[in-house]
């Protein structure tokens, strides 16, 4: 069975591409809400987004082909898979958190296509943006959750005296929803 979201109930979030721009619990700069009264009002505990439940489903939802939307916030989750798997490969290489975390910032360096352009990996997964300011919101939505996914991803891909975990690393080579992750 598929883990989907909880973030059910999107009521006043803003958002792009027919995504919810969800609350984020980051100290990175972007578009996505941060104060505490939108994260009270939209998160199930008052410390879990949609970061901490993509990482947590993470191992269980990539064996999956299918991927039922319930909700707006699965999309989101969806996406968020990918990006994981992607940065698990980038890991998958790397024998300590110093060269992990250099070729995590390189994946955040890199451009983040948005629905319509070539590069996207789902492209009828999100409707595609109606305007040029739609876009680049979207993408700097998409850059600041990839960025505080990566950070995320690196605490449970290492362990603290910095050597890789093999049960998650080992899930680099799994395919998700069919979509090979470059």
């Amino acid at each position: 069975m598929v883990y989907h979201s909880s973030f059910v109930a999107d009521d006043g979030v803003t958002r792009a591409c027919g995504c919810p721009l969800l609350p984020l619990k980051s100290h990175i700069k972007g578009p996505a809400p941060t104060s505490d009264q939108g994260l009270k009002s939209l998160l199930i505990q008052d410390t879990t987004d949609i970061v901490d439940e993509a990482i947590t489903f993470f191992r269980a939802n990539v064996f999956f082909r299918n991927f039922d939307i319930k909700s707006p916030a699965d999309k989101l989750l969806i996406y968020l898979t990918f990006y994981i798997n992607v940065a698990l490969k980038r890991l998958e290489g790397c024998r300590t958190l110093a060269v992990g975390t250099k070729a995590i910032i390189n994946l955040g360096l890199e451009n983040v296509p948005v629905p319509g352009e070539s590069g996207f990996p789902f492209p009828g997964l999100f409707i595609e943006p109606q305007s040029h300011s739609e876009a680049e919101l979207f993408r700097d939505y998409l850059k600041q959750i990839r960025e505080e996914t990566s950070g995320r991803l690196l605490s449970v891909a290492y362990r603290v005296n910095g050597t890789p975990n093999k049960w998650w690393l080992a899930f680099a080579k799994r395919k998700f929803m069919n979509v090979i992750a470059l």
